[in-house]
């Protein structure tokens, strides 16, 4: 009788075959992620050698350069693991200081619009990423190195592809529009960003980008924050403390010709090239040195009285108030395009030359208060807000027989009610005194 369990074991032809094919894919495999892998760049090591590289500390006495964005040619997960290498700074990020917009209602609805747009592009339909955007850009418009403006901050360098500070100002992004609702959403928290809401966790950052990026200046700056997939970042030294951000608002905003589809208030006309004939998006600091004019008076360097170039365009009144008001917190400035209109050096406006005004711009910072107002029988403007109020005309002193007639009817004889024969009832007008209208 034979033993079973001395006879070999036998596989199968079809065991065999499995395991063969097991081996092979067990060699195979490795090779083929290594042949298939992508290539390492030999520009990846200088690449980030120069991202290393120490910046300078900008000292207070100079005004720190505001770098265009330029990212570093890095594959997504060699930059996320290059900003995770950035530490965080140590010690106080204190919040920045409440903001509220000031200024004509056109104005203030622009800035709105502006920063909704922003908050949308840049974090979609995320109300925490649409707050941490607003205060970096309501914090870059309060940074002497910015503009001051909500709209000119955010439109920055628009018309370079190189130049935008936000990106989707200058890469055709703005061809989507968001949903009705989605923009409801996003104008609703511009209003609070701009009624006082402040997003405290970011700071004062004037600086973010996205985690899978790796912009040339993120390691010369202090990383202070992380939003969801943002990284916010504010100055090295003292540009980037609270006293740094002291710069007054403009109390104007440029109408922007790419907000026309989003916005009725930077609609005007709804052609872009009249937009730019018109000169409704001057910046001020473009105008020259040259061009400013000097105060009323020298004991006085906070008044202004200005002839007017008519040809210069209304909307370029207010920037060039704005440039001659400077960083100034209290400013009255008043033109004419009428130059036999202008009080002499030293005088104060009479009746009849504020009435011959064309334009006014006052600002008072301890108010929270900035406006310009036009001229409208001069200059047709957007909104009726923009216009100066008129001086009421005056209307003539009743004559001394009417006067007398009227302490007459006064004296109660019993006969109230009822006309004498031959007797006229005077009318009784109350003249008011004409006052002035303030310049606004």
């Amino acid at each position: 009788m034979t033993d079973p369990a001395a006879e070999p074991t036998r596989i199968a032809p079809g065991l065999w075959i499995a395991l063969a094919l097991i081996a092979l894919l067990a060699v195979l495999t490795p090779l083929l992620i290594v042949l298939n892998a992508p290539p390492v760049r030999p520009d990846d090591a200088a690449t980030l050698a120069e991202i290393r590289k120490p910046k300078r500390v900008v000292p207070q006495a100079e005004l720190p350069q505001v770098e265009p964005v330029r990212l570093a040619e890095l594959p997504m997960d060699e930059a996320r693991r290059f900003n995770a290498t950035i530490p965080f700074v140590t010690g106080p990020n204190p919040a920045a200081r409440p903001f509220f917009v000031t200024g004509a209602v056109d104005d203030q609805a622009r800035a709105v619009d502006c920063l909704a747009a922003a908050t949308w592009y840049e974090a979609g339909d995320d109300p925490v990423g649409q707050r941490a955007v607003a205060q970096v850009i309501l914090n870059r418009m309060r940074h002497p190195a910015f503009p001051k403006s909500v709209c000119g901050v955010v439109f920055q360098g628009q018309e370079r592809r190189t130049g935008c500070q936000f990106t989707f100002t200058c890469d055709g992004a703005m061809t989507r529009t968001p949903s009705a609702a989605a923009w409801d959403r996003a104008r609703a928290l511009s209003r609070q960003a701009l009624a006082g809401y402040v997003y405290t966790k970011v700071g004062n950052s004037t600086h973010y980008h996205t985690d899978w990026v790796v912009p040339y200046w993120s390691s010369s700056l202090d990383k202070v924050a992380e939003v969801n997939t943002h990284l916010f970042f504010r100055w090295t030294g003292w540009w980037g403390t609270p006293p740094a951000f002291r710069r007054a608002y403009a109390g104007a905003e440029p109408v922007i010709a790419k907000m026309a589809r989003l916005s009725p208030f930077h609609a005007v006309g709804g052609d872009p090239a009249a937009l730019a004939a018109e000169g409704v998006a001057i910046d001020p600091a473009a105008i020259p040195d040259s061009a400013i004019p000097q105060p009323v008076t020298g004991s006085d360097s906070n008044v202004f009285h200005v002839a007017l170039d008519r040809t210069m365009g209304a909307d370029a009144f207010a920037a060039l108030a704005i440039r001659t008001c400077a960083e100034r917190p209290f400013c009255k400035f008043l033109g004419w395009t009428d130059r036999t209109k202008v009080p002499p050096a030293g005088g104060t406006p009479n009746a009849g030359q504020i009435e011959a005004m064309s334009f006014s711009y006052l600002r008072d910072q301890a108010q929270g208060f900035g406006k310009a107002l036009w001229n409208c029988g001069e200059f047709k403007r957007p909104s009726p807000v923009q216009c100066m109020r008129r001086m009421p005309a005056a209307v003539p002193s009743a004559a001394p027989v009417e006067v007398e007639a009227a302490k007459r009817a006064a004296v109660p004889d019993g006969l109230t009610g009822v006309r004498r024969k031959g007797e006229v009832t005077p009318l009784i007008v109350t003249v008011p005194v004409p006052q002035p209208t303030p310049a606004r």
